[in-house]
């Protein structure tokens, strides 16, 4: 993750409101093909907040098994 990802809450939000516009349409094709590429990066950022939790957490299991 980069400092300049929005964190995944943020993210997660946002995605929600662009699904939402572009389900409600009306918007020209630009302004449509502009969401989707806006809800495609923010896809991938939450995809890869959701890949770093898993991660630590397999650590933390890992970790734990190890110590019994």
């Amino acid at each position: 993750m980069s400092e300049a990802d929005p964190s995944y809450e943020a993210a997660r939000a946002e995605l929600r409101e662009i699904v939402a516009q572009l389900e409600s349409g009306g918007q020209s094709l630009e302004d449509s093909l502009a969401l989707w590429e806006r809800g495609e990066v923010l896809a991938d950022v939450c995809q890869r907040w959701l890949d770093g939790a898993s991660e630590r957490l397999d650590k933390a299991i890992a970790e734990h098994d190890a110590a019994e």
